[in-house]
């Protein structure tokens, strides 16, 4: 690409972003259908705390005011999936905790069992770079992610002007 192109009138970093937030959605489905992961599949899924439709507890916000990052792993419950959001119950420092996430919030989606792995910006801030966060992981054991590059995607949703 050269910087000498127009923007485009077709929206495609928004089009891709809704497709791939859909492949979050429909993974998160299979596992509420089945009762539970697979093997060795774990989510690492990270989302705006503050994005519209975001229902988590306050405690949680006000310790992660932008961002946090979930584990769905070996302690989780009642995963509901629709077609805009989903709900899990997590246990924060041994607090349990019922979080609602719309997947336009979802700015991240890993599962390190097979190094697959999608980053997005947040629906409403597609032409803002991301700020520095703390990351948090809810109770569990922490896996370590493959860093070969095997199954990563990555989006770049930055227009070239």
């Amino acid at each position: 690409m050269s910087d000498g192109l127009p923007d485009s009138l077709i929206p495609y970093d928004e089009i891709v972003a809704e497709v791939l937030r859909a492949v979050v959605g429909r993974v998160l489905g299979q596992v509420a259908d089945a009762g539970g992961l697979p093997g060795d599949h774990h989510f690492y899924i990270t989302f705006k705390t503050r994005a519209p439709g975001v229902d988590i507890p306050q405690r949680l916000i006000e310790r992660f005011p932008d961002e946090m990052t979930i584990v769905l792993q070996n302690r989780y419950w009642d995963l509901v999936v629709d077609e805009r959001r989903f709900s899990v119950g997590l246990s924060f420092n041994q607090v349990p905790s019922k979080l609602v996430i719309p997947y336009s919030a979802i700015t991240g989606f890993h599962d390190p069992a097979v190094n697959f792995e999608l980053r997005f910006p947040a629906q409403e801030e597609l032409d803002e770079a991301p700020e520095p966060h703390e990351e948090a992981e809810n109770d569990g054991p922490v896996a370590q992610p493959v860093e070969d590059g095997s199954n990563v995607v990555s989006v770049d949703f930055k227009r070239k002007k």
